[in-house]
């Protein structure tokens, strides 16, 4: 794996706690933080996704998030610094900034939004790559940014020197099995929550998910199921899971996660506009879907 040792489990994709100001809750990072290590028990943290809001942040907003995480955590747990941007001058300085602070890996968006050739991708990567020389993951999220690759600009992609591996953020499960069996030597994170247990069982790497952020523990245990030859027990609760998630995502996502961080005990804060936070009617609801996740550690 192009000699790099890294991080086989449960990893969270990172919510950023702000003010009602719009400014960066850091008290609130700092707790989120420790929440997922002491209480979630992951095994690392995807900082600067698009859990995180960072594509509604500014660029300083986005640096001081990655000092404050690299800080409060220093090396307890694996920490991947999502980087990329539409401004590649502003990928390249965040990329910098996370190498001073020696994150384990950067991770970057696929460029988004003006419907890229594969052959502009390939350059975006190619030149974040010479200009930062660093580990790097791919961020794989057709659905949201366009890039749906077939297996040979896989390939070409995974090909580049640091590239060494890929975030899967997809429910193409044949593109999946064909990705891990065809590149072993490679990282491969499956990105989709609600069918974390089709990630684990084809032999991914590890799972990045938002929604780690209050069901961790709980994914971690599908993990040990699965490596205990327990599929039955592991599908059971996968299913649970799964319900409890479809819930969240009626709900609100984001802002109903961060409701039940708080409700778990950390201050999660609130959304950054134009994200809405959640009304009464819908605090109500992440009050009742906390209690079916308690119920749950039961």
């Amino acid at each position: 794996m192009k000699g790099v040792v890294f991080v086989e489990g449960i990893i969270t994709a990172l919510v950023t706690p702000f003010n009602l100001d719009n400014t960066v809750n850091e008290e609130g990072v700092r707790e989120v933080v420790r929440h997922n290590i002491d209480v979630m028990k992951v095994d690392g943290l995807y900082v600067g996704g698009s859990t995180g809001e960072s594509f509604v942040m500014s660029e300083q907003q986005r640096k001081k998030v990655l000092k404050i995480v690299k800080e409060e955590v220093d090396s307890e747990v694996t920490l991947i610094a999502q980087i990329g941007s539409l401004d590649f001058d502003e990928a390249i300085r965040l990329g910098n900034l996370a190498k001073k602070l020696e994150y384990d890996a950067i991770s970057a968006i696929t460029p988004y939004y003006y419907k890229f050739t594969f052959e502009e991708v390939y350059n975006y990567y190619e030149k974040l790559d010479q200009a930062l020389e660093y580990e790097m993951i791919i961020y794989s999220n057709p659905s949201m940014a366009g890039g749906d690759f077939d297996l040979e600009k896989f390939k070409k992609l995974l090909s580049i020197p640091k590239v060494i591996g890929i975030k899967f953020s997809d429910t193409d499960i044949a593109k999946l099995e064909r990705l891990r069996y065809s590149f072993p030597d490679s990282l491969i994170y499956f990105g989709y929550d609600e069918i974390a247990i089709v990630g684990l069982t084809l032999g991914c790497d590890g799972v990045i998910g938002s929604t780690y952020n209050v069901m961790g523990n709980q994914v971690k245990e599908v993990m040990d199921l699965i490596n205990e030859g327990k599929l039955n027990e592991a599908r059971t609760l996968q299913h649970e899971i799964t319900s409890i998630i479809s819930e969240i995502v009626d709900n609100g996502l984001y802002p109903t996660i961060k409701q039940i961080i708080t409700s778990q005990g950390a201050q999660a804060g609130k959304m950054k506009f134009p994200f809405k936070n959640l009304d009464e009617k819908q605090v109500k609801q992440a009050l009742d879907i906390y209690n079916e996740i308690k119920r749950l550690n039961n």
